[in-house]
C-alpha cells in the first residue's frame, strides 16, 4: 500500500510543479488565482459528496462565512495571519455543529439538502440587512449589500506591510492548493477515508458493523466546510472585497455543476470541473450575445445526458481502454521468442 501511496502523492508533485509552471504563460496569474480558489472550493464538496455521499446545498454558505470572518478579523487585528486561522477554524466549528444536529438527529438526504438550502438563505438574507451603522463587529462594519471593502489583505507572517498580491497571491493558492490536494489524499487513503467510502455505499451495513456513522459523517462534513472556508478566505484576498453575492443560490448552484461535470468521486474532477466553467463564464462574460446561464444549464445538460459519470471518469476510462488495446496487441517476451 506504500507505493502506491507514495506514487500518487509524487505524481501529484510533479504535475502540479508543472502545472504552476506553465499555466501563467497561457492565462494571467490573475484570472488564474480565482480559478484556483474555485477549484479548491469544487474539491470541498467533492469530498462530502463524491466519497461521502452527503449531498449539500450550503457549500457558498461555507465559502461566504470563511471570507466574512477573515474580513472582519482582518479589519480588527490589521494582520492576515490569524484571520486565515480563524475563517478555517469558525467555519469549521459551524459546520461541526450543523453536521452533529443533522446526523445525531437522522435526517434523510432530502432533508440534509434542504436544511443546508435553509442556511444558506438565512445567511444570504441576514448579511443583505445588515446595512445600518448598528451592525459593527469591533472596528469592521458588515455593510449590508455593499459589503466589507478596504481590509488587511494577504501579508507575510509578522510584517503587515509585506503584502502578498498579484503573481505571489497565484502561488500561495497555488500551492495552498495543492497542500489541500495532499491532506485529502492521506484522509482517503487513511482507514476514516475508506469507511466514510464504505458508509456512502451502504450506511446501515456500516452501523451494524459498530462504526458510529454520525460522528463519522458530522468530521467530514467539518473537514469539507473547512477547505470551503480557506477558499473564502483566499477569494476575499483577491477580491479585496466581501459581499452577501458569497452566500447567494447562485454560487450554491454553480458548485454542484461544477462537480457533476468533473467527475463525483475522484479529487481532481471538481477541481477540473470549476476551473473550466469558471474560466468558460469569464470567456462568456467578455460579450453580451449569449446568456450565461443559458450556456451553463445548457453544459450540465449535456453531461448529465452523455457524461453521466463526468469528464474526469471519463476521460480515465477512456485512457485505460486505449491501454488496455495496445497492450493485447502487443505479444509478450515470451512469445516473441517462442515464434521467433
Amino acid at each position: 500500500m506504500r507505493r502506491p501511496a507514495a506514487r500518487d502523492v509524487a505524481g501529484i508533485l510533479v504535475a502540479s510543479a508543472l502545472l504552476i509552471a506553465v499555466m501563467p504563460m497561457l492565462i494571467g496569474t490573475y484570472t488564474l488565482t480565482v480559478l484556483v480558489i474555485y477549484g479548491m472550493l469544487g474539491l470541498s464538496l467533492g469530498l462530502i459528496w463524491g466519497f461521502g455521499g452527503i449531498l449539500c446545498f450550503g457549500q457558498a454558505a461555507f465559502f461566504g462565512l470563511g471570507a466574512y470572518v477573515y474580513a472582519i478579523s482582518a479589519v480588527n487585528i490589521g494582520e492576515s495571519t490569524l484571520p486565515m486561522i480563524l475563517a478555517v477554524l469558525v467555519t469549521a466549528g459551524f459546520a461541526a455543529l450543523l453536521g452533529a444536529m443533522m446526523f445525531y438527529g437522522r435526517l434523510g438526504d432530502v432533508y440534509l439538502g434542504v436544511i443546508t438550502l435553509v442556511v444558506t438563505l438565512i445567511l444570504f438574507k441576514f448579511i443583505n440587512t445588515t446595512a445600518g451603522p448598528q451592525y459593527v463587529i469591533g472596528k469592521a462594519r458588515l455593510g449590508g449589500f455593499n459589503g466589507i471593502p478596504g481590509f488587511q489583505t494577504l501579508n507575510v507572517p509578522g510584517d503587515p506591510e509585506a503584502y502578498i498580491w498579484g503573481d505571489q497571491l497565484f502561488y500561495v493558492c497555488a500551492v495552498a492548493l495543492v497542500i489541500v490536494v495532499l491532506l485529502v489524499t492521506w484522509l482517503l487513503r487513511s482507514s476514516f477515508g475508506r469507511i466514510a467510502v464504505g458508509i456512502r455505499e451502504n450506511e446501515t451495513r456500516m452501523a451494524l458493523m459498530g462504526y458510529d456513522v454520525a460522528a463519522r459523517k458530522t468530521v467530514l462534513f467539518a473537514v469539507g466546510a473547512a477547505i470551503a472556508g480557506l477558499a473564502g478566505a483566499l477569494f476575499a484576498n483577491w477580491a479585496e472585497i466581501v459581499t452577501p453575492n458569497l452566500f447567494s443560490l447562485g454560487q450554491s448552484a454553480e458548485i454542484i455543476i461544477w462537480c457533476i461535470v468533473g467527475g463525483l468521486g475522484t479529487r481532481l474532477g471538481p477541481i477540473v470541473g470549476a476551473a473550466g466553467l469558471a474560466y468558460l463564464k469569464f470567456m462568456l462574460g467578455q460579450q453580451s450575445m449569449i446568456d450565461n446561464t443559458l450556456i451553463m444549464g445548457l453544459v450540465l445538460v449535456l453531461f448529465v445526458l452523455f457524461l453521466p459519470r463526468g469528464l474526469v471518469p471519463a476521460v480515465a476510462s477512456l485512457w485505460r481502454a486505449s491501454v488496455g488495446r495496445g497492450t493485447r496487441r502487443r505479444p509478450s517476451r515470451h512469445r516473441r521468442l517462442r515464434h521467433g
